[in-house]
């Protein structure tokens, strides 16, 4: 008894001295188990910097710079005589209208060599949640994770833009892909959903006879 009684008084000791009394104060540093990167060396904001000539570490704006908007508004921001099809195609960069609604149909033109781009990148950063198929059925299923169902009627009658927009910004848990995706292969797999879901509501007499005999309907 008297050894568990030792050991229990010892313990306590021990919790108190590293972790300190709750609601205590002090002016000593805290013990810092891990400290990661929390002790880098970097400068510091309104702090003092010997290398500029003014002495400071903020850096003011570099004088006349203004701004120029997010490309929604780019007929607001930029001169009529500017021209560019990248930074002015608010559809091709965001999936978006100037007006801010999402764009129905697709910036660049659908191909085979895209739609399979999009099949390899879907195969990549989608098909683990969301199937091979779309349907939903990945791997996290078991494990409670549910991914969207891209043949729910709902996905099926959505503007092109909104399955662009959601695979570059995320939506809910799934995590945005614009900083692991060009945006030509964002709509190249926006095209490979569309062919997944076209593949699951297809009518046979859409097909050519060709097909439907080689089908066996």
């Amino acid at each position: 008894m008297k050894i568990f009684l030792t050991i229990y008084v010892l313990a306590i000791v021990c919790v108190v001295s590293i972790f300190g009394f709750r609601g205590s104060t002090s002016k000593k540093e805290p013990l810092e188990v891990f400290p990661d990167m929390d002790r880098q060396a970097r400068y510091k904001p309104q702090a003092e910097n010997s290398f500029f000539a003014d002495g400071r570490n903020d850096r003011p704006v570099p004088a006349n710079t203004v701004a120029r908007g997010n490309y929604l508004n780019y007929d607001e921001v930029f001169s009529a005589d500017f021209e560019d099809t990248v930074l002015g195609n608010s559809a091709y960069l965001y999936g978006k209208n100037p007006d801010g609604s999402f764009y129905q149909g697709f910036p660049v033109e659908p191909t085979n060599e895209l739609m399979l781009k999009g099949q390899q990148k879907f195969n990549i950063f989608c098909a683990a949640c969301h199937g091979e198929a779309g349907d939903g059925n990945g791997v996290t299923k078991p494990y409670g994770v549910l991914a969207a169902n891209y043949h729910d009627d709902r996905l099926r009658g959505v503007e092109d833009g909104y399955l662009y927009d959601v695979i570059s910004n995320g939506k809910g848990l799934m995590f945005g892909l614009k900083d692991r995706l060009t945006p030509e292969e964002r709509w190249a797999i926006v095209l490979y959903v569309r062919a997944l879901q076209r593949s699951q509501n297809a009518e046979a007499a859409e097909l050519s006879e060709t097909k439907r005999t080689e089908l066996g309907i």
